[in-house]
């Protein structure tokens, strides 16, 4: 700015220059919601309410009619972008500030020129046609899922995470549906045909959050303590609904006790409400009033395991945890998202912990989230936690198991930092102070670092804002027969030096006794004073507790002892280190550690860790043995389950036993036994199969077999849900014997219409690549690659991984990891965070490449 005009800015001729030159640019019409869009939204919009009737009607491929009025604040004038993701033929009329307005529709956005808008208050009212990508809509029931950018592909809004607002909805619906959203039922209304429910003005939500659901659903409203709460489902078996809900009620109602007691605020909204849906797309979906669940996991039965019963209390404590981490307090943009789903993950755990013991607590933290952050982390596409986004049309991108499994990690190590107390200090200020707000991780650390001592800076930045996992090594010196020198180094799996600050403990194994080491490593090399004078041990067992994060050394004699390991955290930890210490090539053979699995299963007698270890072992026999060293083994593979399930005593684990049976199973012995299982529904010994049990035998039986059968038709008889009955007519192509019939499968795969029940492709996927099938498979590799572009754009958060994991798990082959080799080289330019995906999921399949002989 030069002098003249820096002075006399003021003067009359100058002003129009100077306010031109104070103007924003003019932000990009692109698709999506770009960062920029967003930042210049949120600076200039306030006080918004949506006002929205949706007429849905019975006949699924009917269109839903619907109104809306928005209403908002403007502090300066702009050209508005208003997000709307359908064709322009879906919007029928616009008027801004009662004046009807030509459409001026542009690259997924409603543009309004600012000289139809004015300073102060304004109205924009829409009639259109509801998109129907994100409704999920059924034969006799839809529900919203707009997480995360996709309450723009419903309906006309501001679809950000800071541009918070209250709705007033309303549903019009055939006269024997039933409804939810978050808001309470205000009245209703009778129509000859149909009902018009109204909704009380909801709480301040960010689109995302905003949702309902409407359909043939039974309700069931409880009173807990003081919380009113209500309860839709769809589920058929009385003895699954009578040995669930009781229990469905009582788990929130106790993750609702813990949390208002923890966070010191009262539950932030007007009402409890969730519904139970059919091969939901995700476990639960945290709308405040309107909480979606996945059926199957909150319906089980006296079948399930008790590993069964512990999820389903997490799952509801993760999504209760989400009303106060996401929804009271919700991230300003999703480059951030994993702020709201580590303090869901992180406070379900301890829920966990209150209701069930430490113990337990501790081992099922390290089995959920280690072996599940390893798999992202160890690979050449692993992400930092916090990641770059440029758009919110990849925010799906986001998602991940470094989200949801490493991050919990983090923010224990984070907690064991600062001691529990002033942990749980800066996370009350924290929520108090952004209450029905927006907040960043930086302004989370800022309010936390006043609670310590600790550089918090230099520790986020490992562990948030940089990904990969270390690798410890460890040197040990003695001096007769007494430690002189022991010492612990850190590095990358890369072997580049960086420390991730955290404490973990190493265990020195005596014939009479054992020491135990508490390990801070905070620098790249740790020594172990404590050690120095102790006698030699029998072996070291290292992250003894399974607190601490990374590869850790193996030693052989701790290998031949593993058994005689008596604390099941402990036996877990050196599981899960086994098992990464044969996938990075450095210790363990997969048919040594295999061998030593087998050994394994009649002994251990922990449901969670024979859970463990079966997984394991059934995922060595697929994807690091080749076929025909698979081809000598598999009789007595069978021979050996099976013994073991005959010796455990415990029912789950018996139960857990035969599903490894199942899954390895080849021979035509076997094949025999498990038809007849099925055949006259009569279990083995100590083992409860029912309905699902018996239906994914079914399955398994139509995969395994090589001639004629009508195992699918018939388990179709015997089944009287009529969403199961759905699910199960789907799978058939993809276990057709008929190769023609699984090739015309595929293909509809390419229609999105054919893709709409996420959980059932991913299913039939499964199938369709199963190792017995891979020589008429392997073909499709390609082809799901190029279609994965298309499924990040139409599916939702979790669909592109999915899609790439049930496509290649199963996979061993060099042809199978040229395919993945020569489209990675051929898309040069290809998203970044779609090849990460890629990367991630065909991890196992590059291993094999060194480790499969």
């Amino acid at each position: 700015m030069n002098t003249i005009v820096k002075y006399f800015c003021a003067l009359p001729l100058l002003v129009a220059t100077c306010f031109a030159q104070q103007q924003p640019k003019s932000v990009i019409v692109e698709p999506g919601v770009s960062l920029a869009l967003a930042n210049a939204r949120s600076a200039a919009i306030s006080n918004i309410s949506y006002k929205l009737h949706f007429t849905i009607p019975a006949e699924q491929k009917a269109s839903i009619e619907a109104v809306e009025n928005i209403d908002f604040k403007l502090n300066k004038l702009l050209h508005l972008q208003v997000d709307f993701k359908p064709n322009e033929d879906h919007i029928k009329r616009v008027t801004v500030n009662g004046k009807n307005i030509a459409i001026d529709f542009k690259a997924e956005h409603i543009l309004i020129k600012k000289e139809y808008l004015k300073i102060g208050n304004n109205r924009i009212e829409t009639a259109f046609i509801a998109g129907n990508e994100s409704l999920n809509r059924n034969k006799d029931f839809l529900y919203a899922l707009f997480v995360p950018d996709h309450a723009r592909t419903v309906f006309p809004c501001f679809d950000q995470p800071d541009l918070k607002a209250d709705f007033l909805l309303s549903l019009t619906v055939p006269t024997d549906w039933k409804v939810m959203a978050n808001a309470v039922k205000k009245d209703s209304v009778v129509q000859e045909k149909a009902i018009t429910y109204h909704f009380d003005r909801s709480d301040k939500l960010p689109t995302y959050l905003f949702s309902f659901t409407a359909g043939k659903y039974t309700l069931i409203n409880r009173k807990m303590k003081n919380h009113n709460m209500e309860f839709l489902h769809r589920e058929t078996d009385s003895t699954k609904i009578k040995f669930s809900v009781d229990s469905v009620f009582v788990a929130h109602r106790d993750a609702l006790d813990f949390l208002e007691d923890w966070t010191a605020i009262k539950y932030p909204f007007q009402k409890i409400g969730f519904v139970s849906i059919p091969d939901f797309q995700f476990g639960g979906m945290e709308h405040p009033g309107e909480v979606q669940y996945k059926a199957s996991s909150l319906f089980l039965d006296q079948g399930a395991t008790k590993d069964q019963f512990i999820s389903r209390s997490n799952l509801i404590s993760h999504e209760t945890a989400h009303m106060w981490f996401g929804d009271l307090v919700t991230m300003k943009w999703f480059n951030d998202v994993w702020m709201k789903e580590v303090f869901a993950n992180f406070m379900a755990d301890k829920v966990t912990e209150k209701l069930m013991g430490k113990n337990t607590f501790d081992l099922k933290f390290l089995q959920d989230h280690y072996p599940a952050a390893y798999g992202v982390d160890r690979t050449l596409g692993a992400n930092p936690i916090r990641q770059q986004l440029d758009n919110l049309q990849e925010a799906g991108s986001m998602y991940g198991n470094i989200i949801y499994h490493k991050a919990p990690i983090m923010m224990r190590q984070l907690e064991l930092l600062m001691g529990k107390d002033d942990f749980q200090k800066g996370i009350r200020e924290y929520l108090k102070k952004y209450s029905y707000g927006n907040a960043t991780w930086n302004d989370l650390i800022a309010i936390l670092s006043k609670h310590s001592k600790s550089d918090l800076l230099s520790w986020n930045k490992v562990w948030v804002n940089e990904p990969g996992r270390p690798v410890f090594s460890y040197h040990i010196e003695y001096e007769k027969d007494k430690i002189s020198h022991f010492s612990l180094s850190q590095n990358t799996e890369m072997g580049q030096p960086r420390v991730w600050p955290q404490s973990f403990t190493v265990k020195l194994v005596y014939p009479t006794g054992d020491k135990i080491l508490v390990v801070n490593a905070k620098t790249a090399k740790t020594d172990l004073v404590e050690a120095k004078g102790l006698h030699k041990p029998q072996y070291i067992l290292f992250n003894a507790n399974g607190a601490g994060y990374g590869l850790f050394p193996i030693e052989k004699e701790m290998m031949a002892n593993l058994f005689h390991i008596k604390d099941p955290l402990e036996r877990a930890s050196a599981y899960i280190n086994a098992y990464e210490n044969m996938l990075s090539g450095k210790d363990n053979k997969p048919n040594e550690l295999l061998g030593l699995l087998l050994q394994g299963l009649a002994v251990e007698k922990n449901e969670m860790n024979l859970r463990l270890i079966t997984g394991y072992l059934t995922n060595i026999y697929w994807v690091f043995l080749n076929g025909e060293v698979r081809n000598t083994m598999y009789e007595s593979m069978e021979g050996n389950i099976w013994s073991a399930m005959e010796q455990q005593q415990m029912p789950n684990n018996k139960k857990i036993l035969f599903n490894a049976y199942q899954n390895i199973y080849l021979s035509a012995e076997a094949g025999k036994r498990m038809y007849a299982i099925w055949q006259k529904q009569t279990a083995p010994d100590g083992v409860k199969l029912l309905e699902d049990d018996y239906s994914a035998l079914a399955l398994t039986l139509a995969l395994k077999t090589d001639t004629a059968n009508t195992i699918l038709k018939e388990q179709l008889a015997r089944t009287k849900n009529e969403d199961r009955k759905n699910r199960l007519m789907y799978l058939m192509p993809a276990l057709s014997l008929d190769v023609n019939e699984r090739d015309l499968f595929f293909n509809g795969l390419k229609d999105r219409k054919n893709r709409q029940k996420e959980a059932w492709v991913t299913t039939a996927l499964s199938y369709l690549h199963h190792p017995i099938r891979q020589k008429t498979s392997i073909r499709y590799l390609k082809e799901s690659l190029d279609l994965l572009a298309e499924i990040q754009k139409t599916g939702d958060i979790f669909f592109p991984q999915s899609w790439l994991a049930a496509s290649f798990s199963a996979y061993n082959s060099k042809e199978a990891n040229q395919v993945v080799n020569d489209f990675l080289k051929s898309h040069p330019a290809y998203n970044p965070n779609l090849k990460d995906k890629i990367l991630q999921a065909t991890d196992n399949l590059r291993r094999a490449q060194q480790i499969v002989k």
